[in-house]
This record gives structure tokens, sequence and C-alpha cells, in this order.
């Protein structure tokens, strides 16, 4: 049975398939998710992953379903956070999907929303051309949420559109297009706990929001924290505001977490699609080239003129971030 109600207008057919078929694995994750401690424990431990991240049962079982559906079609080459490194799928088939399965899973036992994330390249002869290669090459990218409402959100290029699943069916109803992302909010997210580790620009520009009304902006701020990836991003489509993941002093952080191959780039594009802005903190994700699968990057996305400010932090002299932090910390009286 066809998983979206309709197709998306003017799209190739044989990409719009491809999306359809992530789309009905995305509809049975959503069934099982909610029965999730009935039948079987989704959130139990299962490993870890070829980067030594915690797995969880429902990591697996996640990639183990798109493999399969994404067989019967035009994947050849199949790039997941779950695999070690790309698997061929069909020799001739035309496209390339890079995809971290089930995205924020350190989430599932708190009943917090999780997601799927993906992108589609045009397939290339070898896997490293194929996704070693500048988001801008996508065709095709978007994200599952599995929520209190489970939404796929999805681009081809000329817009975002949203299907909202109706759980009487088990199908994805289109209901529209994203609107812009608004240019006005006083939201952001970081994850605060890493304030010691992080350099200068980044210091600055948060403690200039911790400031509120008293400080250089005049505007109180509100921070936001999901730890899912596909929610901050569902927030920020609807809300404006930006979200920052950078890089840091920690080992192994130096390049923040997130990978840029298929968490960043494809939400990036979504991103862009919607009239917002997606950096390393200071140049754009979409231009950034991997050197491996996994490869990592800081990432800073949302309001376009809110990731523009963040950018000029880092354009500033060493003594004035220097000043501005040292006068203020976000922990600090």
């Amino acid at each position: 049975m066809q998983a979206l109600d309709q197709m998306p207008h003017g799209a190739d057919p044989a990409l719009a398939a491809e999306i359809d078929r992530i789309a009905g694995v995305a509809a049975e994750l959503a069934r099982r998710i909610a029965r999730g401690g009935i039948s079987e424990h989704l959130g139990s431990a299962a490993g870890t992953n070829s980067d030594g991240d915690a797995q969880k049962a429902l990591d697996v079982i996640a990639d183990a379903a798109f493999m399969a559906a994404l067989k019967g079609g035009e994947a050849r080459h199949y790039a997941s956070e779950e695999q070690d490194s790309v698997v061929t799928l069909n020799p001739q088939g035309r496209f390339a999907i890079a995809i971290d399965p089930l995205d924020g899973s350190s989430n599932i036992d708190t009943n917090v929303s999780i997601g799927t994330i993906f992108g589609i390249y045009p397939a290339e002869a070898t896997p490293d051309a194929s996704f070693l290669r500048r988001g801008r090459a996508l065709l095709a990218a978007g994200y599952a949420i599995y929520g209190p409402q489970c939404a796929l959100i999805v681009t081809f290029g000329d817009g975002v559109l949203k299907y909202v699943l109706d759980p009487d069916t088990g199908r994805f109803v289109l209901t529209g297009r994203i609107a812009p992302i608004p240019a006005e909010a006083t939201e952001y997210a970081i994850n605060a706990s890493n304030y010691r580790h992080w350099g200068a620009p980044i210091r600055a520009y948060i403690d200039d929001r911790v400031a509120g009304s008293e400080g250089p902006t005049g505007t109180d701020f509100n921070m936001r924290w999901i730890a899912s990836l596909v929610a901050e991003t569902h927030r920020i489509l609807g809300r404006g505001g930006i979200f920052l993941y950078p890089g840091d002093d920690r080992p192994g952080y130096r390049n923040g977490r997130l990978r840029l191959v298929y968490e960043c780039a494809p939400i990036a594009f979504l991103i862009e699609q919607a009239g917002g802005r997606a950096t390393d903190g200071r140049e754009n994700v979409l231009d950034a080239l991997p050197d491996s699968l996994h490869a990592r990057t800081p990432f800073v996305f949302g309001s376009a003129n809110k990731v523009a400010r963040l950018a000029a932090y880092h354009d500033l002299p060493s003594s004035e971030t220097s000043a501005l932090f040292g006068k203020r910390g976000l922990f600090r009286s």
C-alpha cells in the first residue's frame, strides 16, 4: 500500500517512490513506538555502533527495517549511522540514501520525541563518490518525527512539505507547505552544561542571551534543549530561533558530535529550503566536504538572521569576546 496519500506534484516519480518506502517504515515504527513496553522493550541496550555510540534495540530494528524496505527500490547505496560502511542494495539503482534510522534514541524510555533523518543523493559508481560530497548534491531530504503527532517533513528542493500520519489509516496525509522560518524569535537551544568547554565566541554569544534585556541585545530569551535533533528542528521550523551544537575542547568533541553526511547535511537542506540558514558556526554546512562516512561537524541552524549573528561573534577580536565572557558568565551572578 502507498504510504503517502499524495505524491509530491512535479517530483521525479522514482525519487518520490523512495520517499514513500521510507514513509512506510516510519508508519510501522510509529506503531511499534506507541506500543513500546507492551510487547517489546525498545529502549534496551543493544551494543555500540561503529562510532562507539550506545545502541538501543530500536536503533537496530529501525536500521534493519529501512534497509529491507529500500532494497526493493532504486537505492544503490545505503549509508547508515548503524553500519560500519556503505551497504550496496541494488547495483543498478539510481539513488544513494544516507540515513540516521533512529535519532535521539537516548530518549526512548523517557517518551520524548525521537525520529528518523534521511538524505537522498544521485548514486555514483562508488560509495565514496556517492556520499563524500557536498550537501548541495542532495536531491531530497527529510525526517520523520515520532511524537504526540507523527509527521514526515520532506523537501525535493522546492520548499518543504509536511505530511501527518493518520493513525486510523496508517498513511501520511499531506497537510501543505511549511511556512518560512520566523525571523523574530527569542528561543535558543544549546546544552549549557558544556559551557566551560566552549570557545570564546560561543560563550560570548550565550552570555549576551543570558543577560537578556539588561545586556547588549536588549531582549529576554528562553533556552531550550531536547537532546533530539529532529525535535529541535521541528520546533525551529515552526517557531524560529537557533540551535547550537558547537565543537569544544573535550577529547573527541573538537568537531562536535553530529554527523555531516546523514544528520547535518539533510537537516541543513531542509532549513535552507524553509528560508533559514545552517552553518558550522561560520561556513554553510551544505558547502562542507566530508572526509569520511561518519565525519562530524559543529552545527548551528535556525532563523537566518540569528545564525548570521552568531557567525559575527567568530569575527570579533579575541580581546572583545574574552572581555564579554569574562564580565558575565552563564553561571555567575
